[in-house]
């Protein structure tokens, strides 16, 4: 049996950044998502995402208003995901399961996936195996295909795909700036997938929107080449031509980005010879963007007396220099910061400067991200 039915077209609407009224991430706009969600379903779209922390739990329940009320349930396909980072105890994984039906009133998933899979919740979903109880609820049929979403090394990956042999897909991070990226290491993870026979379901493909911004230092280089299209449809162009990839997910907040998306995907062409070689130009120009040559090793956050997640904050200084976007920087800086000291806390001791195998002068930075984003 085929992965996905031959017709089904590749843009998947991801329901985790829709409208929302009066500035709050939970009263969504249900009346302009229920607008979004006809017309893509009219395109021939098909395919729905979502989660159980998105929009604090309203995504799932917004599913139900838009789709599962609205909607005969054969006419559309739905995603949800287990948050293994909310369970303590093996009965768990039943509750949540049980209270994502509920909320939705699905009935059941066509797709559903263990949530941001990594080393350490590998180890505990074998702890409390959760991997087992989703089986069965495969073979019940409230689950109709079974996979994973991950963030982490291509060594992971492959343990995972080796010890769950089972799963029908991987759900990973790939665009055309992290396909060499040292850290998420797209290109690697995809060919573990491609070398386990699993299909991709790609998220991220515009790096939360990083990649359609006017102020990206690639911006120019790709509008000079073409004018005419926007800087969103080179990313998604990246994603939806390689070989394995099933399904390609954007998250949308507007009927605009919807109408654009749903008519890329209509008249997707591959991309030439020539504009592949730009995308990697343009990768390497984010990756020169980003100066401060930390490699996250980590050696110099045991020892800081203000608690700092330098690493943290460097990568961040790196992505504001790539992109441009202060109010996407400040909003990113308050969670990296959260259970961690401020920049602003920095004393100058200079025992991170000692540490670091790149002699990076941390001091300067932290005193350049408090003014920047705080």
């Amino acid at each position: 049996m085929a992965f996905l039915p031959e017709s089904t077209k590749k843009l998947g609407f991801g329901l985790m950044r829709l409208p929302i009224l009066n500035g709050k991430g939970d009263d969504i706009d249900i009346e302009l998502v229920c607008k979004m969600a006809d017309h893509f379903l009219q395109q021939g779209f098909t395919y729905f995402d979502t989660a159980y922390p998105y929009h604090n739990g309203f995504s799932e329940r917004a599913v139900k208003k838009v789709l599962v009320e609205r909607h005969p349930r054969e006419s559309f396909l739905l995603a949800d995901k287990m948050p293994v980072y909310k369970l303590k105890e093996p009965q768990d994984a039943l509750a949540t399961f049980e209270e994502q039906l509920d909320r939705t009133e699905a009935g059941y998933f066509d797709f559903y996936l263990l949530h941001a899979m990594s080393a350490d919740r590998l180890d505990k979903v074998k702890e409390l195996g959760v991997w087992p109880y989703l089986l069965q609820e495969k073979e019940r049929g409230r689950i109709r295909r079974l996979g994973f979403s991950f963030h982490d090394s291509p060594e992971v990956l492959d343990r995972m795909l080796t010890d769950f042999p089972e799963a029908e897909f991987v759900q990973l991070q790939i665009n055309y700036a992290d396909w060499e990226d040292q850290e998420v290491q797209s290109r690697r993870c995809y060919e573990v997938a491609q070398k386990h026979g699993k299909p991709v379901i790609v998220m991220e493909p515009i790096r939360g929107g990083s990649l359609a911004s006017e102020k990206a230092v690639c911006a120019p280089l790709l509008k000079e080449a073409e004018p005419k299209a926007s800087l969103a449809s080179w990313a998604l162009r990246f994603v939806a031509g390689l070989p394995g990839v099933a399904m390609v997910l954007s998250g949308m907040s507007t009927f605009q980005q919807l109408e654009e998306n749903v008519d890329l995907f209509n008249r997707m062409q591959p991309l030439s010879n020539a504009e592949q070689a730009l995308l990697t130009k343009a990768a390497d120009m984010l990756r020169a963007a980003g100066a401060i040559p930390c490699t996250g090793c980590k050696y110099c956050v045991e020892g800081c007396p203000a608690n700092i997640d330098i690493p943290a904050i460097l990568d961040l200084l790196n992505e504001y220099a790539r992109f441009g976007s202060l109010e996407s920087a400040k909003r990113s800086y308050g969670f990296r910061t959260r259970d961690k000291g401020l920049a602003s806390a920095c004393v100058s001791c200079g025992q991170c400067l000692d540490i670091c195998p790149q002699h990076i002068e941390s001091a300067v930075h932290m005193e350049k991200a408090a003014e920047l984003f705080e």
